[in-house]
C-alpha cells in the first residue's frame, strides 16, 4: 500500500524531507481521554493490549487527535517473556509483576524460544487491523524490548531502581545470563519479523534499562544482542533507543540500524559526532518541557530542531510522554515541529 505520508520512513533512510517528521513514545495512552474511555471498558491494560480491535483503536487515536506522522502499535515489551512461558501481571499504579522469575539453568531451559512468537498472534492481528484502518495515512511502527531490558524484568520480577538481582546474575552467573539473552534474542527476531509480515513499516528496539549497566557490561550483555537483532531485520528500518547509554553511541554507529534514539540527557551535537553521518537520529525533547507554557514549548522545540538540523532527524521526546501531560501541550509540540522550516545556510 502506497503511503500518503512517508516522511518518517524517508527520514529514517536518510532521504531529504520537506520538514521534520514527528511522533511520540507512549502517544497511544493515558494522556488522551479517548484512550481512557476505551481502557475503562475492559478489565485493564493487558486485556486492552490482547484485544486486537481495541489495541488497533487506541493505536490510531493519536493519529486522529494529535496529527502525528506515525502510529505505533499499542502493546508492551513484556509480551515476549510471556510468550516464552513467563507470564506477568500489570498492576495498576505499580507496573509489571512476574509471579515466577528466572533463577536457575532449569528455569531458562524451560522457556520456549523458537516457537514463542507464535503465541503473539493477537499483536499481529492488531497490526493487520490498524494497517487496514490507517489506509496508508501514516507508517505503522512495531517494537520490542532489547534482550537486556527483558532479562532485567524476567530475573528481577518487577520494575526497580537498581535491578540488583538482574545485575547480580551478570557477575555471578554470566554464562546463564548469556544463555537467557540468546533465547530472548531469537524470540525477539522472530517476533519482529512477524510484525513486519503483518504490516509494520519500521521497528524500534527499546533498551529501557540500558543506562544502569557500566559501559563494559553493556558491551558484553546488551550491545551484541541488539546488534544481532538489527542484522536479522533487513526488511524495514530499525531504530535503537537505549535510554541512558550515551557511552554506547559510538558502538551504534557500526550496527546495521537506520535510526538511533536519543534521550533528553544526550547532547545533540556530541551524539551526532559519536554516531556519525550515516544514521538518522530520533528525539529528544525533555518530556517535562511539555509542562511548560505554550511559548516555552515552542521555544524549546525550536532549539531542539535547530540543534538537529534539517536532515536525518525524527522529532520525538527523549522518553515516553508522561501520563499527566495535557493533550493541548502535546499538540503544541507536534504542530511546532510540523510548522518549522530550517533556514538555508548562507
Amino acid at each position: 500500500m502506497q503511503l500518503k505520508n512517508d516522511l518518517l520512513l524517508r527520514a529514517a533512510r536518510g532521504e531529504k524531507t520537506e520538514r521534520t517528521p514527528v511522533w511520540l513514545m507512549r502517544q497511544a495512552g493515558r494522556i488522551l481521554p479517548e484512550y481512557r474511555a476505551v481502557r475503562s471498558s475492559v478489565s485493564g491494560f493487558k486485556e486492552l493490549a490482547e484485544t486486537p480491535e481495541l489495541a488497533a483503536e487506541v493505536t490510531i487515536q493519536p493519529v486522529d487527535i494529535l496529527d502525528v506522522d506515525a502510529a505505533i502499535i499499542f502493546s508492551d515489551i513484556l509480551v515476549v517473556p510471556e510468550a516464552m512461558g513467563l507470564p506477568y501481571d500489570m498492576i495498576e499504579q505499580r507496573g509489571p509483576s512476574f509471579p515466577k522469575t528466572i533463577q536457575s539453568l532449569a528455569d531458562v531451559e524451560e522457556l520456549r524460544s523458537t516457537e514463542a512468537h507464535l503465541e503473539l498472534e493477537y499483536v499481529y492481528e492488531a497490526i493487520r487491523i490498524t494497517k487496514k484502518a490507517l489506509n496508508g495515512r501514516v507508517p505503522l511502527l512495531g517494537f520490542a524490548g532489547a534482550p537486556w531490558t527483558i532479562l532485567a524484568y524476567m530475573v528481577e520480577g518487577h520494575g526497580s531502581k537498581t535491578f540488583s538481582k538482574a545485575r547480580k546474575m551478570l557477575y555471578t552467573e554470566p554464562q546463564l545470563a548469556h544463555l537467557l539473552l540468546q533465547k530472548i534474542t531469537e524470540t525477539t527476531i522472530n517476533y519482529l519479523k512477524a510484525q513486519v509480515v503483518a504490516g509494520a513499516n519500521l521497528v524500534q528496539i527499546f533498551d529501557s534499562w540500558a543506562g544502569i549497566l557500566s559501559p563494559a557490561q553493556y558491551r558484553e550483555f546488551s550491545g551484541p544482542y541488539i546488534n544481532q537483532i538489527c542484522a536479522a531485520i533487513t526488511e524495514v528500518p530499525v531504530t535503537v533507543f537505549a535510554k541512558g547509554a550515551f557511552f554506547a553511541l559510538p558502538d551504534f554507529a557500526h550496527y546495521p540500524c537506520s535510526v538511533v534514539g536519543l534521550d533528553w540527557n544526550m547532547d545533540i551535537a556530541t551524539s551526532r559526532q559519536a554516531v556519525g553521518p550515516d544514521k538518522s537520529l530520533q528525539g529528544n525533547l525533555d518530556p517535562c518541557a511539555l509542562y511548560g507554557s505554550f511559548d516555552q514549548i515552542k521555544a524549546e522545540t525550536h532549539k531542539m530542531l535547530q540543534a538537529f538540523g534539517p536532515d536525518r532527524h525524527i522529532a520525538n521526546l527523549g522518553h515516553g510522554v508522561y501520563p499527566d501531560t495535557a493533550p493541548d501541550k502535546v499538540r503544541c509540540f507536534v504542530e511546532t515541529v510540523k510548522e518549522y522550516r530550517h533556514q538555508p545556510e548562507s
